[in-house]
């Protein structure tokens, strides 16, 4: 006999289902098409830079605002719908339309003040560039000409290499 996980959620999730479909047959749209829309982003590390890509589609660029507050990037706007048709008529929109919000996370290490943006062909291309690294630097330790210091126990004596064939004199305790 197979065990089989209990899971508390698993009749929440059905009622919640049920409910949509509820909705889905009353209002004529799928519940998920009338939620407001996100779009797509792209992020790319590279060594120097992070890079992002929002897919924006339609939108003019007057209409999209980026902001950055406590390492937070914040890409806003909102896509219009334009119900200008004299003689064609929809049978079915698909697109997205409304406001919408995507807020990022960034590394510490991006340097806010120098963040660059382009829009061309419907995406939106943000490059984040990276401070510079705090590298660990090597400090050479020396030590300070103080002069030859010695600790005299009792009476110096000299002694010799013993090139010239004598010998050392003994020291006797």
């Amino acid at each position: 006999m197979a065990l089989v996980r209990w899971d508390p959620f698993r009749d929440l999730t059905s009622l919640q289902n049920e409910v949509n479909r509820l909705f889905s047959r009353a209002g004529g749209a799928d519940v998920a098409e009338r939620q407001a829309w996100m779009p797509s982003v792209d992020v790319v590390e590279a060594q120097d830079s992070i890079k992002l890509k929002v897919e924006l589609a339609g939108m003019k660029p007057e209409d999209i605002k980026l902001e950055v507050d406590e390492n937070v990037l914040t890409v806003s706007g909102e896509r219009r719908f334009e119900d200008e048709v004299r003689e064609d008529k929809y049978y079915r929109i698909e697109r997205r339309y409304g406001s919408f919000s995507r807020s990022i996370a960034l590394p510490l290490n991006v340097a806010t003040d120098k963040i660059d943006a382009a829009y061309e062909n419907g995406v939106l291309e943000v490059s984040l560039p990276k401070v510079e690294e705090a590298k660990p630097k090597r400090i050479a330790v020396s030590i300070r000409d103080r002069g030859v210091e010695t600790i005299e126990s009792g009476p110096s004596e000299s002694f010799s290499s013993g090139e010239s064939g004598e010998s050392a004199p003994q020291v006797s305790p």
